[in-house]
């Protein structure tokens, strides 16, 4: 059984086609560097690498790039990013290419956490400390409920455990909607919950980005061990790894990277759904392949998604209305095709 269990984990890692992430890296640059060049202000590119590089530039010009754009574009780099790897982390737990990271309700938790700040009326900070606190007592409340129930398969009863606890988050949030001043919060409320980043600064952004790179880390060094879990319990515990304390790692590290982000974006849905499948076609299974193709392809769907959401209009379109426009779509062709491409 050991031959056939390395033969099979083979399989499942040797999926990768070598290059990919290479070349999703550089097409990243590039777009970024086009991103911010374009919008209501278009900037040069000359002008715009001399901002950059420390030289002197018109003032609006320079204000444009620097206060407004460059923010922006990375917030929306560090967003997808860090969607997009949660998102392949929790298909890869669940074997299953067709969830997301919404399904253990943190995404839900962290907008009601967010609309509660908003409805006190709490500074900018303090909503997105809100919107973290909020997915991550979500998902400890989850990790309770399964914890609590002795009986059944523990992966069907936190997932069934996330969708209770995402839906009774939901209805607060929508409580809170009720009760809001229709003429001040709830317009902000709405607005959030649909996911923007409009008006992200760079202050914002330093909180969250070492969080991420903080839940990151543990996965790319245990990404061998995360691969083995697509083999099932049994076939993990044959090799020597420890199933539920590694499935608790992952958790808790998709979370901390999910929490941060939606703490900063809003909710954007879609992204750790639809764009871990598609680096799944591209570079296959395997988990070590999976995360950084994942990362690099939300980061550059978010990318320009949210170029289009600040120039397609002269009023800014939510997020999470762009993201559905192309993820519900792909989500029924996927059931159109009548097959799951796992392992």
């Amino acid at each position: 059984m050991g031959e056939g269990t390395r033969a099979l984990s083979a399989r499942i890692a040797g999926g990768a086609r070598g290059g990919t992430s290479l070349w999703l890296a550089a097409a990243l640059v590039v777009g970024s560097f086009g991103a911010l060049l374009i919008g209501p202000y278009p900037l040069g590119l000359g002008e715009a690498l001399a901002i950059l590089a420390g030289g002197e530039g018109r003032g609006q010009a320079e204000t444009v790039l620097l206060s407004i754009r460059l923010p922006r574009v990375a917030a929306s780099l560090l967003v997808g990013a860090a969607l997009a790897a949660a998102g392949a982390c929790y298909q890869t737990l669940f074997r299953n290419p067709l969830v997301s990271p919404d399904i253990l309700g943190v995404s839900a938790g962290a907008g009601l956490g967010a609309v509660l700040g908003i409805f006190l009326s709490l500074p900018v900070i303090a909503i997105q400390l809100m919107g973290f606190a909020g997915g991550l007592a979500a998902v400890a409340l989850v990790g309770f409920v399964a914890a609590s129930v002795r009986v059944g398969d523990r992966t069907l009863i936190l997932v069934l455990a996330g969708v209770v606890v995402g839906a009774l988050t939901g209805a607060a949030t929508s409580l809170l909607k009720v009760l809001a001043d229709p003429y001040d919060q709830l317009p902000a409320i709405t607005f959030w919950l649909l996911g923007s980043l409009a008006g992200v600064k760079t202050e914002d952004i330093l909180p969250a980005a070492p969080v991420v790179l903080a839940g990151l880390v543990p996965l790319v060094l245990l990404r061998w061990r995360i691969n083995v879990l697509a083999l099932g319990d049994e076939e993990a515990r044959a090799l020597g790894v420890e199933a539920g304390r590694l499935r608790l790692v992952v958790i808790v590290c998709a979370t901390l990277i999910t929490a941060s982000v939606v703490a900063v974006a809003g909710v954007v849905g879609w992204v750790g759904l639809v764009i871990p499948h598609i680096a799944r076609m591209l570079v296959g299974p395997g988990f070590g392949q999976l995360l950084p193709a994942a990362a690099l392809l939300g980061a550059g769907y978010m990318l320009a998604t949210d170029t289009l959401a600040r120039t397609v209009s002269a009023v800014e379109v939510p997020l999470g209305i762009l993201t559905a426009v192309v993820g519900a779509p792909f989500f029924l062709w996927l059931l159109a095709r009548g097959r799951r491409t796992w392992a």
